[in-house]
Parts: structure tokens; sequence; C-alpha cells
């Protein structure tokens, strides 16, 4: 009875693990179609994207760390050759390029975001996570791009954070209504 027990959980265990990982993986993956989705900005070397909408959504969904995890994984695709970057870009320099900082907020946002986000509270608290969560993404990125502009925070700032700050509202929203339709179903 005991080993049957044991084995039983075991079984449970596994299969709870698989699908975290599952559930890992595939937000890796769609933050990487995230990146097909681009609008290229004439004054900015950092284009739009849909994949800040999937980072907020991967900490929301999967939790802080599973959701950081998701994030950098999906760097790792890029550093290790994958063309997962916006515009079908790869490699380490991408990371360490104008927008890498905002690759590299990828995985705190998502973090952030797990820890703020509540099944319990309405979605006014959750889009207010989701935009708080969001904000690692544009100051990373906005502080990287400024060694690119001499320095230049205030230039910095003007192409890589002011730009973004409307489009970043509506994905929050947009995630919000999805976290809402999520919480309506699981009632």
């Amino acid at each position: 009875m005991k080993k049957a027990l044991v084995a039983h959980l075991t079984l449970e265990n596994n299969a709870s693990l698989l699908k975290q990982f599952t559930l890992i993986v595939c937000f890796s993956l769609l933050t990487a179609a995230g990146a097909w989705v681009t609008l290229p900005l004439s004054f900015s070397p950092v284009p739009i994207t849909l994949q800040t909408l999937v980072v907020s959504l991967a900490g929301a969904v999967l939790g802080a760390k599973r959701g950081a995890l998701s994030q950098l994984m999906y760097i790792g695709y890029g550093i290790c050759g994958l063309p997962v970057f916006a515009g079908g870009l790869t490699s380490i320099a991408v990371v360490l390029g104008p927008s890498g900082g905002y690759l590299i907020g990828f995985p705190v946002a998502a973090f952030l975001t797990g820890l703020l986000v509540s099944d319990n509270k309405n979605i006014l608290w959750n889009l207010g996570a989701l935009i708080i969560g969001s904000l690692p993404v544009l100051l990373l990125g906005t502080l990287q791009l400024s060694l690119f502009t001499a320095g230049n925070l205030r230039e910095a700032f003007a192409i890589g954070f002011v730009p973004f700050i409307a489009g970043d509202f509506i994905k929050c929203a947009l995630a919000a209504l999805i976290l809402s339709g999520k919480q309506k179903l699981m009632q």
C-alpha cells in the first residue's frame, strides 16, 4: 500500500513538473513569436513589438519564478543562435547592444509582475500591477540605450522610454482583460 501511494504521488509530481515545464517553454516561444510583430521607429533603434504583452502574461500566469525563467529561456535561445530577437536577430551582440537592456528587463518584469498580480484582486488592481511590472523593461532598456547615446540619459529617455508608454499601457490593459477572462473561466 505504501509503495503504491509513493508511486502515485511520484507520477502526480512528474506530471505537474512536466506541465510547468511545458508552460515555461510555451511562454518563451510566445515571446519569440511576439518579436515577429515589429513596428520599427525611424528615430529609435528599438522597435515596438508584442513581446512585452507576453512578458506580462508570463509573469501573471506562471508566477514570479516561472515567468522569469521563461524569459531567461527566451534570451538563451537568442544567445545560442536562434533568430528570436526582433527583426530575426540573434547573438549576444543583441543583448549587449542598444536594445539589449529591454531584453534584460524581460525576466525582471515577469518576476515583478508575478509577485504583484493576484487572482483574488479585481481588474484595476491587476492593471496597476501589470503597469508597475512592465516598468523594468523600459527602465533597464533606457539605461542601456543611454550607453549608445554618449551617456545622454535625456536623449535615451526621449527615444527609448516616452514613445513606448502608450503602447505599453494598451498591452497592459489587454493583459488585464485576458487575466480577468481567465479568472472568470476558473470560477
